[in-house]
């Protein structure tokens, strides 16, 4: 009866004074709105699990929208190695030593197999051409495609594509020699950084190269999936997190992404019509998608075949070139690392033999070592796709339920002090003194990156080309600090600011010769 009396009053009240109750509601039901979704935020976290408290409805957004991956680090000092976060409502669960990565991801393979949806990555971005297999979430489909990557990025099949790797990184030194006109121009060695990458990504899964910069297709493919890279940022899409802002009709970020899905759309089924051509006519050249589409026991429909070709596409365009970017900034202005590599290659090659042999698998010890370090030191993808786990583990005695989001820091884990004595310094020697130390660039576990075998067989011979080729001269003070020098510390890849350096033949004459020769 109170209640009914105290609600008829109040409907008196705002019949007498219809503005002054639309005013009380505007205040109260906000309000209200805050409160409720407090009890819903707490009710959600893990229970007897430290973390940083964060502000009402957006949790820690704000704290961590920039350079997240060294937050997170920073704040395990106090939190410890284990401790979760809440992005908007969503608890998150953070891994940031070695040893505590190797118990969650090692020991719960199975149980961390799966990865969140995200609102912009998976239903603007992804909801036509679907996703990568990296970011897709565990199912019978998923299990299907990663089987058929797998059996195409084995050691076996890698060693397959010598050739390509041969082709692509000699065209990348030429183009090197070309765009900084044999060492007298300093260039922006990035456009160069991406051919090489889209191309060996277009050769492998589509069997059709980039043969130039100045390709048409070459731009359209490289900003877009440039842009989609962003969208999956864990932390650059607030509506992820905040449902209300979706509502929003003038939201620029959702624009962006159905944009960018479009312009995707078009340049994939470009690429599946020429190749289904090629094929009908029987003048295809060997490669993944045309393999897997030829094998009947693969029994992969045309999505699961995007989401291949997809991941072969991403893949390559974020880790590789990133690293590649990173690195050649850094041996610029390392000139003791790069007579140590050039000394070490000489010793196998001789600085009469640029290119080097392209069946090399790694045998140059300190090259290898410094592919490591440069992978170790720069950690491209600082946090790795994020996790979901698809049954209760139990850490610390803390059961962590079923659903869980976890976040796997890759930087901070190879960054590790319990691992290495001086994680900050950049020393290649580090691999040669323990070489069986973890490496989290990859990933860890089941859903660790598939494409590890062949990015690795690339880098090292980028590397060995490039170094016995050039020396690298600093044109502008670029930053190569991991931290100091990210470009974009809100983007998911640590992309390093823009910067010009000169690539001086060794031997003018030896590099001349060899690129001019067409076999």
């Amino acid at each position: 009866m109170a209640v009914a009396a105290a609600l008829s009053t109040l409907q008196d009240r705002a019949l007498e004074s219809p503005l002054r109750a639309l005013a009380v509601a505007t205040l109260i039901i906000p309000l209200i709105y805050v409160i409720i979704n407090e009890f819903i935020r707490a009710s959600a976290r893990v229970q007897g699990m430290k973390g940083p408290r964060g502000l009402p409805l957006i949790g820690n957004l704000a704290q961590i929208r920039t350079n997240a991956a060294e937050q997170y680090r920073l704040w395990s000092k106090k939190h410890g190695a284990v401790y979760q976060i809440q992005l908007g409502n969503i608890p998150v669960v953070v891994v940031n030593s070695a040893a505590a990565a190797k118990v969650l991801f090692g020991q719960n393979a199975q149980a961390l197999s799966s990865r969140p949806e995200f609102y912009t990555f998976h239903k603007i971005v992804s909801n036509t051409a679907g996703t990568t297999i990296g970011t897709s979430p565990y199912s019978d489909s998923l299990k299907r495609r990663r089987k058929g990557a797998a059996s195409a990025l084995n050691r076996p099949s890698v060693e397959t594509y010598v050739t390509h790797l041969d082709v692509e990184s000699k065209a990348f030194v030429a183009e090197l020699y070309k765009y900084g006109m044999g060492g007298q121009s300093p260039v922006d060695p990035m456009p160069m950084i991406q051919r090489l990458s889209l191309s060996l990504a277009l050769t492998l899964n589509w069997g059709t190269r980039i043969a130039s910069q100045e390709e048409e297709l070459f731009d359209e493919i490289t900003h877009v999936e440039e842009e989609i890279s962003k969208f999956r940022s864990t932390t650059g899409n607030l509506q992820d997190y905040v449902p209300l802002l979706r509502l929003n009709p003038f939201n620029s970020n959702s624009q962006k992404a159905a944009e960018m899905r479009i312009r995707r759309d078009k340049y994939l089924s470009g690429l599946n019509r020429d190749l289904d051509d090629r094929m009908e006519k029987g003048i295809h050249k060997p490669c993944i998608q045309a393999n897997i589409i030829l094998d009947k026991e693969a029994k992969l429909n045309s999505e699961e075949l995007t989401s291949i070709s997809l991941t072969m596409l991403s893949g390559g365009l974020d880790t590789v070139t990133t690293l590649v970017a990173w690195s050649i900034c850094l041996l610029s202005q390392r000139p003791d690392v790069q007579g140590k590599a050039a000394k070490a290659i000489g010793e196998m090659y001789g600085p009469n033999e640029p290119m080097c042999a392209a069946d090399d698998d790694q045998k140059c010890a300190y090259v290898a070592a410094l592919v490591k370090e440069c992978l170790r030191y720069f950690t491209v993808l600082r946090l790795a796709l994020p996790r979901t786990s698809i049954q209760d583990i139990t850490y610390n005695g803390i059961v962590l339920p079923k659903g869980t989001v976890f976040f796997l820091n890759a930087w901070a884990c190879n960054m590790d002090p319990e691992v290495w004595t001086d994680p900050d310094e950049f020393r290649p020697e580090r691999w040669l003194e323990q070489p069986d130390a973890p490496m989290f660039t990859y990933g860890m576990g089941y859903r660790m990156c598939a494409g590890s075998l062949l990015a690795n067989r690339e880098l090292y011979l980028v590397f060995m080309r490039m170094l016995n080729s050039f020396r690298i001269e600093p044109s502008d003070k670029a930053d190569w600090h991991p931290v100091r020098g990210n470009s974009d510390p809100t983007s998911l890849v640590a992309i390093p600011q823009r910067y010009k350096v000169r690539f001086v033949p060794r031997d003018e004459k030896a590099l001349g010769k060899v690129l001019e020769d067409p076999s």
